[in-house]
């Protein structure tokens, strides 16, 4: 605990957290909505989306790759979401279709026009995520905070629109709603959380970050606005965890956050298995 206490005194380590919870809180809202519309591999595909445009910027010499990473990933989030079910080529295929080409086409770039002396540690910390949210400056944490206060407060307004839409479509077509705005709020707010965790798990373990707190949540709860809290909570307790645990024991961020998200996920479906007898 004094150890602990210690490393909370640095600048660096608070960083981390706050951006941490904050990038924690607002995955697990759209989560939910994500797993229920069956669409929880497209955080996936929208990451390795982000690791290209990221290689991109690489190349191209920005300094902020922000400018490039996120309309790029905004872009693709609209096209899978509200194109999936509407084109020749269905919604799973066109994301495994652009994944693995954003995916092939990051690496390509980054070996043909590498930008450090360690291509391969480069390529490991963005997919898998590093020690690098230590290194997270002011104005990161501003974005991050401030991206994430509008992630919170969209799905907070647009609760009920959200929640009909997530269910059933055609019937809130029927009853007014513009389905298709609201899909495409939800794929930009998708686009908007993965690429503000990128630093924290890395491009190939967003996906655990969005799936897992909605699926523990499900096993216990019921009721869409109970399994939406829970999944917050659980979220960011992991999260949290997952980033002490990581700057004190030197574990990958991304790697030692999922581990935790996964053991919380056998003790709910333990949990839900007992609660039915």
């Amino acid at each position: 605990m004094e150890k602990l206490l210690d490393y909370l005194q640095y600048p660096a380590v608070q960083r981390a957290i706050i951006v941490g919870i904050l990038v924690a809180l607002s995955s697990s809202l759209l989560g939910v909505t994500l797993v229920l519309k069956r669409f929880s591999f497209i955080g996936d595909g929208l990451s390795h989306v982000a690791f290209g445009a990221m290689a991109v910027a690489g190349v191209t010499g920005l300094t902020n790759d922000m400018i490039i990473v996120l309309p790029i990933t905004i872009v693709c989030a609209i096209l899978l979401l509200r194109t999936g079910q509407n084109t020749r080529i269905k919604g799973d295929a066109a994301i495994a279709m652009i994944s693995v080409s954003a995916l092939a086409f990051g690496y390509l770039l980054m070996n043909l026009f590498p930008t450090s002396g360690n291509v391969s540690g480069d390529v490991c910390t963005t997919l898998f995520g590093s020690i690098s949210i230590l290194t997270i400056t002011d104005w990161e944490l501003w974005l991050c905070i401030i991206l994430s206060v509008l992630t919170v407060a969209v799905f907070i307004f647009f609760y009920n629109k959200i929640f009909a839409v997530t269910f059933d479509e055609s019937f809130a077509k029927s009853a007014g709603t513009k389905v298709g705005t609201y899909n495409t709020v939800i794929a930009i707010v998708t686009a908007v959380i993965i690429v503000l965790a990128m630093n924290l798990v890395g491009s190939l373990l967003i996906s655990a970050l969005v799936i897992f707190p909605a699926l523990s949540a499900m096993r216990v709860f019921k009721s869409f606005k109970s399994v939406t809290i829970a999944s917050a909570v659980i979220s960011v307790i992991c999260a949290t965890i997952g980033l002490l645990v990581s700057i004190m024991c030197g574990t990958p961020v991304g790697s030692t956050i999922v581990a935790a998200d996964a053991s919380v996920f056998i003790i709910c479906e333990i949990t839900g298995v007992i609660l039915k007898r």
